[in-house]
């Protein structure tokens, strides 16, 4: 073991000066309404102060930014693991650890981590909140759901849809709007924006990358359909 003096004379420092590590991801309180999908509290518990990046428990650089990158892609890791538990998917879990994780990576100061450590809280909150909401779906919707997520790029239209669940496509359509609240072609829509402003805000992806992985047919199309949803253009949403 090549580190075995220096393991040693650390863990000997720790038990002469009575250091204990502690859990030090989240408060049990935060934890809770991150895995719980309870955004509501998540945002009240942000804005008292609740929800920080924990750097003092372990120095992982003598770097603080440094240091703080480094925490910061332990708690996304810490939080795609726990969200996966509560039935969030592998890959997504990873992915949005991944993207805020290179987002943090990006960062100039200690401050920008902090904001960002709240955002990827608040983005697992809420697709967790989506999955408990979608759990209470029928069989029929819960699979045009997943078809729509596993391929936004792909064919979404009600009449691939009812072939996929062999249903008739004006019972689907029925059906849909009654469990999830919104027309099928809205809620295709809000599928693709929600990624489209992720990728813009936390991705290196061009718009007419992100147009192409979304399924739209050129990159005025997809600011078009960005304009109606958001309100202004994916350039000027970027930033």
């Amino acid at each position: 073991m090549k580190i075995r003096k220096e393991l040693n004379r650390q863990l000997y420092q720790q038990k002469a000066y009575g250091y204990e590590k502690k859990p030090y991801y989240f408060d049990e309180a935060v934890l809770a309404a991150i895995l719980g999908g309870d955004v509501e509290t998540l945002e009240t518990l942000i804005a008292s102060g609740a929800v920080i990046l924990s750097m003092g428990m372990r120095s992982l650089s003598k770097n603080e930014l440094k240091n703080g990158k480094y925490h910061f892609v332990i708690t996304a890791t810490f939080l795609a693991e726990s969200g996966i538990d509560t039935g969030l998917g592998h890959d997504e879990a990873y992915m949005i650890a991944d993207i805020y994780s290179r987002k943090a990576d990006r960062a100039d100061a200690c401050g920008e981590l902090q904001i960002l450590l709240q955002n990827m809280c608040l983005d697992f909150a809420k697709r967790i909140s989506e999955i408990k909401k979608e759990d209470t779906t029928s069989f029929h919707i819960r699979k045009c759901i997943d078809h729509i997520y596993e391929d936004l790029s792909a064919d979404l239209s009600v009449k691939e849809l009812a072939d996929l669940t062999n249903l008739n496509a004006s019972y689907l359509c029925k059906l849909f709007k009654q469990e999830t609240g919104e027309t099928i072609k809205e809620y295709v829509t809000a599928a693709k924006m929600d990624t489209a402003q992720n990728l813009l805000k936390y991705s290196d992806l061009s718009c007419s990358e992100i147009a192409a992985s979304l399924g739209y047919c050129s990159q005025s199309a997809f600011t078009y359909a960005f304009r109606r949803f958001s309100g202004t253009t994916p350039g000027k949403y970027r930033g």
